[in-house]
């Protein structure tokens, strides 16, 4: 019996004493050495507009469907897409018909919202879900095909539009690992955050519509 209470006491003290490290010290240590170094990151790398309110995060999606805003990659996360509670993508097989006849439909969309040709290639990101459903870029080659249109609506320069993509393209790695990105809820803020007529309202009150 008093061997058994050795044992009782030595266990108790040791779980007690681990647990005030790994769910105390360590964490706490963790959480401030976090906050000092890079607190946007630890933060959710959140994303303000011009009046300083949060509109997103960098590493989410969501989604725009407006002529006048660069549109995201298609998502299969909850019922409309872009839920971050539901992030997943569709299943759905290279065999799927369902999957054909979604990418068939998607392909034919972009390019008569873009007034793109027929034939005119259209990059896999702009008609193909990701795992996730909340890719936060789409592909340069993505961007730029919708800089026409965004250019016309907004009445802007193409180059003036290029040149906010290529502004919010992400490069990681040093252009060694991964391919380049372009940021597409920064890219729509710094479209709002452009001079734009009074008569505008959507401008005016520089934020995103989402889903208008």
């Amino acid at each position: 019996m008093k061997q058994l209470l050795s044992h009782l006491r030595g266990a108790t003290v040791a779980t007690l004493g681990l647990g005030v490290v790994c769910c105390g010290l360590y964490p706490a240590a963790v959480w401030a050495i976090a906050q000092a170094a890079f607190p946007e990151k630890a933060n959710g790398s959140l994303i303000t507009d011009r009046a300083g309110t949060v509109r997103g995060s960098s590493l989410i999606g969501q989604s725009f469907s407006g002529e006048r805003y660069f549109h995201p990659r298609p998502s299969a996360a909850g019922a409309n897409g872009y839920d971050a509670s539901s992030s997943g993508g569709s299943n759905l097989g290279p065999t799927s018909q369902k999957l054909a006849d979604q990418v068939r439909d998607r392909i034919a969309a972009y390019r008569a919202e873009n007034g793109l040709a027929v034939g005119e290639p259209v990059p896999a990101d702009a008609v193909t879900a990701s795992a996730s459903g909340l890719d936060p870029h789409i592909s340069p080659r993505n961007a730029a095909l919708q800089v026409a249109r965004i250019a016309r609506v907004r009445k802007l320069s193409p180059e003036a539009v290029k040149a906010l993509v290529e502004a919010h393209t992400d490069r990681s790695g040093a252009g060694l690992f991964g391919d380049p990105g372009v940021n597409v809820l920064r890219l729509n803020l710094a479209l709002d955050a452009l001079a734009v007529p009074d008569k505008d309202p959507e401008a005016r009150a520089g934020q995103p519509v989402r889903n208008p």
